[in-house]
Order: C-alpha cells, then sequence, then structure tokens
C-alpha cells in the first residue's frame, strides 16, 4: 500500500478540463489497434501526453502583499517595458512586461499572479501566430485581465499559440482571488504576459524557468518582510 501511495503522490491530478481530449484519443488508440497495432502503439502515446498535457499539479504559493508570482509554467520569454493592450486601461505608456512562453510540455493551468479582485475580463478574437513572437500580443487570440491588488493593479492576458484554439477561463468579474488560485486554462502552446505598476523592477531573467504559483515575478513593496505560504 505504501509504494502506492508513493506512486499516487508523484502523478499530478488531471484537470477535468481534458477529459474529453484524453477519452478521444484513447477511444482513437482502440479504433488503430484494430487497424494495426504499431498505429495503436502511437495512439497510446499521445493519449499518454495528453494526460500529460492536462495535469494540474499542486502548488505552494509564497503569500505576501506585494509579492507577484508566476501565472503559468514555462520559460520567461521577454522581460521589459512594452504598451500594454487597450483593454486593459492600464496606460498608454509602456510598463514592466514579464511574459512566459508554454510548449506543449508545460502545465496549461493559469493562476492569478497576486491576491486581489478581477476588476474588468475582456476576450478578443484574433489570429493563431507563434506565441512566441512579440506581434502575437497584438495580432493574437487573447484573454485580459485586470486585477486590483494593494492600491494597485495588475494585467494578465492569456494569448493563443500557433497550436491553441481555445482560452478557457474559470472565474468572472468582480471576484475576489487568492495569490495562486486557478484563473484559466490555454489549450496546446501559448503565452501569458504579466503588466506590472509602472517603475516595478521584475526578479525573473530572460530564459528562466518559471513554475505557475510559486516563482516571483515582482516585488511590489520594500523592504522585504517574513513570507508566508499557501498549499493550493
Amino acid at each position: 500500500m505504501s509504494i502506492i501511495n508513493s506512486i499516487r503522490s508523484q502523478i499530478a491530478p488531471i484537470h477535468p478540463e481534458g477529459y474529453p481530449f484524453i477519452g478521444g484519443f484513447a477511444l482513437l488508440s482502440l479504433i488503430l489497434f484494430w487497424i494495426w497495432t504499431p498505429l495503436g502503439w502511437l495512439g497510446t502515446v499521445m493519449t499518454l501526453w495528453c494526460m500529460y498535457f492536462f495535469r494540474d499539479p499542486v502548488r505552494v504559493t509564497p503569500l505576501r502583499e506585494g509579492l507577484v508570482v508566476s501565472p503559468a509554467d514555462g520559460r520567461v520569454s521577454k522581460v521589459g517595458n512594452f504598451v500594454p493592450p487597450r483593454e486593459l486601461g492600464l496606460s498608454e505608456r509602456p510598463l514592466p512586461r514579464v511574459s512566459i512562453f508554454m510548449s506543449v510540455f508545460d502545465c496549461h493551468v493559469n493562476r492569478t499572479p497576486v491576491s486581489g479582485r478581477i476588476e474588468r475580463i475582456v476576450y478578443r478574437k484574433g489570429l493563431f501566430l507563434n506565441a512566441d513572437l512579440d506581434k502575437a500580443s497584438e495580432d493574437n487570440e487573447r484573454n485580459a485581465f485586470l486585477i486590483a491588488t494593494a492600491g494597485t493593479r495588475i494585467g494578465v492576458v492569456q494569448i493563443a499559440g500557433l497550436i491553441a484554439r481555445r482560452i478557457v477561463r474559470f472565474v468572472h468579474e468582480g471576484q475576489s482571488l487568492a495569490a495562486g488560485d486557478r484563473i484559466g486554462l490555454i489549450r496546446f502552446g501559448s503565452r501569458v504576459d504579466v503588466y506590472l505598476p509602472e517603475g516595478t523592477r521584475p526578479l525573473v531573467a530572460e530564459g528562466q524557468t518559471a513554475l505557475a504559483g510559486e516563482t516571483v515575478l515582482a516585488d511590489l513593496s520594500q523592504p522585504d518582510p517574513a513570507r508566508s505560504y499557501r498549499v493550493g
């Protein structure tokens, strides 16, 4: 029994959004086995990959006013100053932005970077360019969140990628959240941008690997007191 429990502890739960896709791949695998066994094994590999893609692991989020944690798993692809999308209503001047690119092998469940209240959610239709490109911020399909926190506002933008064809959100306008709460999911390769208040210094570098709900992107307050944590 202890061995079984140990194995279970190493396997991340699957988000319910993935069940239809996993079931579809599993059914396809059975059909492919009937047609030709090697094709069936290929379908099995794809089914296992789909289970891996829709994983929703538990994360330990640092809790302290001013901390901004990563909303996504993936590679920090860009750190700099950029004009935020108009729908956020943040500023017409460039603001500090951290972009996180999610490959098809990263966990795609997104989390809120701060504790606060969602003031605005705006969905925009668009193209499906490679999410790692700069122009994807303006041209691609996206879903923007404006979150009020500790007297300021943070912008979070989910951007669909080359393969992604749907952005799913789990929250609504006016909802209050704790840092690390799940806010949505993007299917199959995408990017999340975080717009910080003017003058904020990001604490991550391009090329760094980020974990949603755990990696600290910025600290809006000084000095840095002791931190508390929550599991969720």
